[in-house]
């Protein structure tokens, strides 16, 4: 508990330095790997109210970062997609954000570095499967 405790302190301070809230930089960085997104499966997968999700994304549209489209099949629903300056401002904080918890690893070696992400992945697969659906946070 105590290492999960430091890595997210360090996490959260890495994060709050690039001067986007936690729940902006969860929706940037899912855009940024996994592309354009229902506005619901972002809510969904970073762990937003549809309260929460919608202010972020206001937030982030108001500063030309994500645009929002209609959705091809679903005239209910939106897309989110990063802007080309959205792509810009997400890498730059992603690339701080990695070097922080690279900086933090660096105890590790490659090969450690290696087996520990595969049984992080591998618990979190576990774990998820076990666990109680979360009510989402509001932030």
């Amino acid at each position: 508990m105590k290492a999960h405790r430091t890595l997210d302190r360090l996490a959260t301070r890495s994060i709050e330095s690039s001067e986007v809230g936690l729940s902006d930089f969860a929706i940037m960085e899912m855009l940024l790997h996994k592309g354009p997104q229902p506005v619901n499966e972002i809510g969904r997968r970073v762990e937003l109210t549809s309260g929460a999700i919608t202010t972020a994304v206001d937030r982030l549209e108001s500063r030309g970062l994500v645009t929002r489209e209609a959705h091809a099949s679903d005239r209910r629903a939106r897309i989110v997609r990063l802007t080309a300056a959205g792509e810009e401002e997400a890498a730059k904080i992603f690339a701080g954000h990695k070097a922080a918890m690279d900086l933090a690893a660096s105890g590790l070696s490659k090969t450690e570095r290696a087996t520990l992400i595969e049984l992080l992945k591998k618990l979190g697969t576990s774990a998820g499967a076990r666990a109680a659906p979360r009510q989402p946070v509001k932030r």
